[in-house]
């Protein structure tokens, strides 16, 4: 590792064998060398910027590097697939273009048997197929559990079963988000191909953290924000030897995944928001009530993945759940789905300003509802969507003190405001909504200071996030926070 002060200066110059007297600027000792051996004039450590660090013991080999490539291919292609699964899926329950249109319109526009129905179905796949998977295939299927606290190997069976369940359900109406999946099985390209390739324990948990982050970015088309999530909620490090194999792989990931998906942002044709006053002087009271609200959110899917059923009734009760949620959804259909169009509505500012306001204490607990009854899934998206509706609704208050700001900019910022928040990753946040929108940086100012108070609140508060707060229980020393 590259000194990170004057340590490597007593090399010096050997003289027959000794040190020599006189001092000179000291060979460079990183982890791998650079190619420029000597240091600079000055004889300082290039370490003494902290995120330019050696490698550790996380070498950046070209075998390693090699494998990102393969890693970013393979979770592209995962990404691929079990997105035109999804597709396919919703298109066979509400109709053609249910897909890759508007879900929630497709749902609106089925008759209340058209809704109830595959709702049922996916009550039933879910509880059948989840009790096999888990009681009789073993292996680990959680990416975030392997990365912070084991040796980074997934089991391939187990995790191909479960994101192809949970994108069945998902297409079929269940409040979850579609993004687990092919996280899940970017991590896991990045966990076979460790084995294969004689990689080290540290170099897997990196590479199945960049295919996780690469997955994301596939099916997001959020490249920068798929490689600050694995460095900064996965690897929980900005430097130099994270970010590079976690932009490599990302970017590889997406590039593979335009060969079918999308290119474009996730919401499309959104109004660019200008910069207003408005909206800057209320990031600060709504930074305050998102981070509380996200508190909440994250405490409720902790209190639901712990209480999950057990035995015989892991059969029986995904289909209870989204029997729940068929029948609300015979009255609000926003509540179908992970939550994309109903997050869009709010971008756009469409609907009453009442809306928003029940749409946001719903979409949780139905959530909540989908993931308590054992059911496995993304929250990314349910997240995005409550923070939107929470955004909207405390904007359209705002606005009747102070009138002359778009709907829709309140709602992007609640949503930046949950999803950092929410993940204890404001980086990745702020980032991944700008990326989904493409709705200029004009909001930037206002998302960045209601995005850092959220956080903060989150953080101060109690600082789990939607990621921690789901892994499975454990002793935890005294203590620990």
């Amino acid at each position: 590792m590259d000194d990170p002060g004057t340590r490597g200066d007593r090399r010096g110059d050997r003289r027959g064998g000794r040190w020599g007297a006189r001092r000179t600027p000291s060979e460079r000792l990183r982890e791998p060398p650079p190619l420029l051996r000597r240091r600079i004039a000055s004889g300082r450590a290039a370490m003494d910027q902290p995120n330019v660090t050696g490698d550790g013991d996380v070498p950046l080999t070209p075998r390693f590097w090699l494998m990102v490539v393969f890693t970013g291919i393979g979770a592209g292609l995962f990404g691929i697939a079990l997105m035109l699964l999804l597709f396919a899926v919703a298109d066979l329950a509400y109709g053609s273009g249910a897909g890759t249109g508007n879900f929630e319109a497709a749902v609106a526009g089925a008759s209340w048997v058209g809704r109830v129905v595959p709702l049922l179905v996916a009550g039933v796949i879910a509880g059948v197929g989840w009790y096999l998977l888990r009681g009789y295939v073993p292996g680990r299927s959680d990416v975030d559990d392997t990365v912070w606290t084991g040796d980074g190997r997934l089991g391939v069976r187990r995790s191909l079963g479960t994101s192809v369940l949970s994108e069945i359900v998902v297409g079929l109406g269940a409040s979850l988000g579609r993004e687990a999946a092919p996280k899940l099985m970017g991590g896991v390209c990045g966990s076979v191909l460790a084995g294969w390739s004689g990689l080290s324990t540290p170099q897997r948990r990196l590479l199945v953290a960049c295919g996780a982050g690469a997955g994301l970015a596939a099916v997001y088309n959020v490249p920068l924000g798929g490689a600050l999530f694995t460095a900064e909620v996965l690897v929980g490090a900005i430097r130099l030897p994270v970010m590079l194999p976690a932009l490599a792989c990302s970017t590889v990931a997406t590039l593979t995944a335009w060969l079918v998906l999308p290119s474009g942002p996730v919401y499309v044709g959104l109004p660019v928001q200008p910069f207003t006053l408005i909206t800057l002087v209320w990031s600060l009271p709504a930074g305050i009530v998102v981070g509380t609200a996200a508190v909440l959110f994250v405490r409720l899917v902790a209190w639901v993945s712990h209480r999950q059923p057990k035995g015989r009734w892991q059969l029986v009760a995904p289909l209870g759940a989204f029997a729940v949620l068929a029948a609300l959804g015979l009255v609000l259909p926003q509540l179908y789905g992970n939550g994309k169009d109903l997050a869009e509505q709010a971008f756009n500012g469409v609907g009453p300003v009442w809306l928003p306001a029940l749409l946001f204490v719903l979409k949780p607990l139905v959530t909540a509802m989908c993931l308590g009854s054992g059911a496995s899934g993304g929250l990314f998206t349910p997240a995005l969507a409550t923070g939107a509706t929470l955004g909207a609704a405390l904007g359209a208050l705002w606005t009747l003190l102070w009138p002359g700001a778009d709907l829709g900019a309140f709602a992007l910022i609640g949503a930046a405001a949950m999803i950092g928040a929410g993940m204890q990753a404001p980086l990745a946040g702020l980032v991944i909504v700008l990326e989904l929108t493409d709705v200029g940086l004009g909001l930037l100012p206002p998302m960045m200071v209601a995005t850092l108070l959220a956080t903060a609140i989150a953080r101060w508060i109690d600082g789990y996030s939607i990621y921690s707060a789901r892994l499975a229980e454990r002793i935890t020393p005294v203590g620990g926070a």
